[in-house]
């Protein structure tokens, strides 16, 4: 007797819908459970609700700017309630989308979670209903992780959490110095509300090139945000109708709301995976080998539940690799050594394959540095205090440019197109022969010629 179907997706984000839709367009009977919305971290309360807050906190800086060519604007007024309603207005929207994307595809969707039973079977957990399937895709995402615990963690919230905030904070602390962290800092900031962003390190961004991460230091701390460094929370505590929050150094500093955004740990709590045998690594996340297989032949995982390349292209990637390896006829690995990224702070960060840190650790002299910094042409009627960063790592044995990293306006869209270059195996001598599009920031990456040499230090 067969299976009730092909694959069961654990997971409504987008690396297990397009896993689904696309598992279903190569004849699979495909099933998937979701517990709470359709569309995943990404859709529902990561990456697309905090740009359209990103987008937000930088209209503060476009009226400023507005005068310094010609414009007389008047007293503007941010409403807190008016961008939840309608950012929560076209997240809604976008989880329809998704709905009927699957309703077009003819994956059966179950509202509820589910969990594994053995190697073939999930138990959705409202209904209380068994599904056999050939094949288990787990697709179940991250979660933020309130780490490391401290006394009266509890009194902070998540990233998760900022989307259900109902009125804007006055004071707010933003714990974490990774990507989530700084987005979260510079929309709050944006936005008029008094911030502070705590970091146990000496910079933000750590992994990043080491230029980046000082430019972007200097950038927050000009733009008001006060970045409290080498320094971790000992305590929180509620005084009133504040929180309290005892540094490390003694100090004690009181806020209205305190954002942890010190990582995320793969969701997979509950799912059952140690009684068909699987046993997650150090991280928490699902082993799996260049097919997204687990180590059980009948369960697969994708996304940020394998911890690979935490980032929603790579699962939309890996989901389409999957069902096109399982069900598709061709076995497909991604290859997760090239990916372009965007940090949508303000400024944008664009970055792409090695930092100079990196470069050097594997080429040692080898390496080949091209650097421009810059006063963007806007501002120099807004009269904003405003860089630039363009540079371009390159092995210099081979002329192949390694790394790309921006900051600024669009870095994320300039960073995109740089990544089809470098996906090609792209030299210095392609960039350079590239004609510029003028006048732009991003003809700055063709235009370089002397290799940037750094200062000697002075003579004592």
């Amino acid at each position: 007797m067969g299976r009730d179907v092909d694959l069961f997706v654990i997971g409504g984000g987008s690396g297990g819908v397009r896993a689904a839709r696309v598992a279903a367009g190569h004849g699979a009977r495909v099933m998937l459970a979701e517990e709470y919305r359709l569309g995943g971290t990404c859709v529902i309360r990561g990456c697309v609700p905090k740009k359209l807050m990103v987008y937000a906190s930088r209209f503060a800086e476009e009226f400023e700017d507005a005068a310094g060519f010609g414009w007389t604007l008047g007293t503007a007024r941010f409403d807190w309630g008016t961008l939840k309603a309608r950012r929560d207005a076209e997240i809604a929207r976008l989880e329809g989308i998704y709905r009927s994307l699957l309703d077009g595809s003819k994956v059966a969707v179950a509202d509820e979670r589910a969990v594994i039973e053995d190697a073939h079977t999930v138990r959705l957990l409202r209904s209380g209903r068994r599904v056999t399937a050939d094949h288990i895709l787990i697709a179940t995402g991250g979660a933020p992780s309130l780490e490391p615990p401290i006394p009266g963690g509890e009194l902070a919230i998540t990233s998760n959490d900022v989307f259900e905030l109902e009125e804007q904070p006055e004071r707010v602390l933003v714990v974490g110095g990774g990507y989530i962290a700084v987005e979260f800092a510079g929309i709050f900031a944006g936005l008029g509300t008094r911030t502070t962003q705590l970091h146990r390190g000496d910079k933000l961004l750590r992994g990043f090139d080491e230029e980046l991460r000082d430019a972007l230091g200097e950038a927050y701390a000009w733009r008001g945000i006060d970045l409290a460094l080498g320094l971790t929370v000992r305590r929180i505590a509620r005084e009133g109708g504040e929180l309290a929050a005892t540094l490390s150094s003694g100090e004690v500093r009181r806020f209205d709301r305190i954002l942890v955004a010190t990582g995320r740990r793969p969701h997979v709590e509950g799912l059952g995976l140690a009684q068909v045998g699987i046993e997650v690594d150090a991280a928490g996340a699902i082993p799996v080998d260049a097919y997204s297989q687990s180590r059980v032949p009948s369960i697969w995982a994708v996304g940020d539940v394998t911890n690979r390349a935490n980032l929603t292209p790579i699962a939309i990637r890996e989901g389409h690799a999957f069902a096109d390896t399982v069900f598709g006829g061709r076995k497909t690995a991604v290859d997760h050594r090239l990916i372009p990224t965007a940090v949508f702070s303000t400024p944008e960060i664009g970055t792409l394959g090695l930092s100079e840190e990196a470069a050097r650790r594997l080429h040692g002299d080898d390496v080949v540095i091209y650097k421009s910094t810059f006063r963007p042409m806007k501002a120099t009627l807004s009269g904003r205090n405003e860089r630039m960063l363009m540079k371009l790592v390159v092995e210099g044995r081979t002329d192949r440019v390694l790394g790309v990293h921006v900051l600024g306006h669009d870095a994320g869209e300039i960073i995109q197109m740089a990544g089809i270059a470098l996906a090609m195996g792209a030299t210095k001598a392609d960039f350079d022969r590239t004609v510029a599009v003028h006048p732009t920031a991003s003809e700055e990456l063709v235009t370089m010629r002397t290799p940037y040499v750094a200062k000697a230090p002075a003579a004592s």
